[in-house]
């Protein structure tokens, strides 16, 4: 991989993490847009960090607010029953279905999960599920009423962005919207919940990164640290527009770039497998 390539790359998965669109698809299809090698499934995971780390810095007052909370409510029963001590048990929950399927089907995720055939269908198929939950969604929760089958619902939809194209941020925001949360509820609860996921991706992929002919720590550090930069801003981008617009401009593009992914790749203009 070039320094081209890490600093495009980056950008990418700044602006595509947070945004309903699926960062792991777009880190499949750019690079087979543009002619370039797949950069593997450790580079996105490891990139992912920079994400991890805009979200930390973002939400450190909440994320230093709940961790206190719950640390000290597990001596002290009275703050057992605050928000922000259950938030960090919501938080714990719904990371173990993507845990759990993450390590069970690891070796899946890294090779034919990635064929463009799978992506530009789950492009589709998601930005659909999306639309529906904009449609019969109540928005009248909040952040506030989250609660034990919330974070359930919202895990075990987080566990299907190991599929690469569903995007991580647009199937907890969908599921958010089914439960009836409003979509800045949906998105801030989405953001807080990405780190532990993102974290542990990171470590069990991260001894993958400069091994064979994949991309070297060097790329990987500038493609993680524009990571950082473009998803910090993206974050602040996505709350604001969320406050007063709906996520069908997010489906319109799913359905598009799904649908020219399947169409290159029937005609042959792309290779379905990277191998």
């Amino acid at each position: 991989m070039s320094f081209v390539e890490a600093i495009v790359l980056g950008i990418v998965q700044g602006l595509t993490e947070f945004l309903p669109i699926s960062s792991t698809g777009h880190l499949r299809v750019v690079p087979a847009l543009l002619g370039w090698d797949d950069p593997g499934t450790a580079f996105s995971a490891v990139t992912q960090l920079g994400t991890a780390l805009a979200v930390v810095l973002f939400f450190w007052r909440d994320l230093w607010r709940v961790a206190g909370t719950w640390l000290r409510s597990l001596r002290d029963a009275e703050l057992r029953s605050t928000l922000d001590a259950r938030m960090g048990w919501y938080l714990i929950l719904a990371t173990v279905p993507i845990s759990v399927f993450g390590l069970a089907f690891k070796d899946q995720i890294e090779t034919g999960a990635r064929n463009l055939w799978l992506i530009g269908s789950t492009l589709i198929l998601l930005g659909l599920v999306l639309l529906a939950a904009e449609r019969v969604g109540r928005r009248t929760r909040t952040l506030d009423d989250v609660d034990t089958r919330s974070a359930v619902v919202v895990g075990f939809s987080q566990a299907l962005a190991l599929i690469p194209g569903v995007s991580r941020s647009g199937a907890t925001i969908s599921a958010g919207l089914f439960l009836g949360f409003t979509r800045e509820a949906a998105a801030r609860f989405s953001f807080l919940l990405s780190i532990p996921a993102v974290v542990l991706s990171a470590v069990v992929t991260l001894p993958d990164i400069g091994s064979g002919d994949g991309p070297g720590p060097a790329q990987t550090a500038v493609a993680t640290l524009l990571a950082f930069v473009v998803g910090y801003a993206s974050i602040a981008w996505l709350l604001r527009w969320l406050t007063s617009h709906s996520t069908v401009v997010f489906v319109v593009y799913r359905v598009a770039l799904g649908s020219l992914v399947l169409v290159l790749v029937a005609t042959g203009a792309l290779e379905a497998t990277s191998g």
